[in-house]
């Protein structure tokens, strides 16, 4: 077992390495009904990581994460434009499961559990510069806060200023959940000041941001 060990640490020496053989994954390949098709992207200088679910239909297509009405939600919540956003220097981009895992009731199935068991903590040690991590729904919640975590996504959202500066609850950006932006304003009128004030500290000035309204 140690002489494994020695061998995947010396095959994986850079992130580059490790990206190259997330991508390459067939784990689940008999699961997913579109087929495999990893999307993440990241560089070790990346000081902002975004957890979420897993890729939609859309985003397994393109192969772009967030390439979607949500991903511009979410851009706008974090003040950034498309170019920042995807500067992988700045901005790591890790779901919990990094392939499409098809439709169930109600929306997409739930990110497959191979991905972060095979995978995660592996590319989590190869970012050792990120400062905060934003937390997208429930799966990426529960990974990361533990027992830290509420005993809803409201709740755990709404104790945001529990998790900083290291972490930072939100919900899904899908317009599904525009009831609950109008059932909670305070995630509006407090949250997302304070999640822009955070990427504008850690974003470098030439690179920053989109004037919010």
């Amino acid at each position: 077992m140690a002489e494994r060990n020695v061998v995947r640490r010396q095959e994986y020496s850079s992130l580059e390495k490790l990206l190259f053989a997330v991508r390459g994954c067939r784990a689940c390949e008999s699961q997913l009904p579109l087929g495999p098709r990893p999307v993440l992207r990241a560089r070790e200088s990346a000081r902002v990581l975004v957890v979420s679910q897993a890729p939609g239909a859309r985003v397994h297509a393109s192969g772009i994460p967030w390439d979607d009405p949500s991903g511009a939600r979410l851009r706008t919540w974090m003040g950034l434009d498309a170019d920042a956003f995807y500067d992988d220097s700045r901005i790591a981009i890790i779901p919990m499961g990094y392939c499409y895992p098809g439709r169930g009731h109600g929306g997409d199935l739930p990110p497959r559990r191979e991905c972060a068991s095979l995978w995660l903590d592996h590319l989590l040690a190869k970012l050792p510069y990120v400062e905060l991590t934003l937390l997208i729904g429930l799966h990426a919640q529960r990974h990361f806060l533990g027992r830290r975590r509420k005993a809803s996504l409201t709740e755990t959202v709404k104790a945001w200023r529990e998790f900083a500066p290291e972490y930072l609850p939100l919900p899904h950006p899908s317009a599904r959940n525009t009831p609950w932006f109008q059932r909670n304003p305070w995630f509006e009128g407090e949250l997302l000041p304070g999640l822009r004030e955070r990427i504008d500290h850690l974003q470098p000035a030439r690179e920053r941001l989109l004037e919010v309204a």
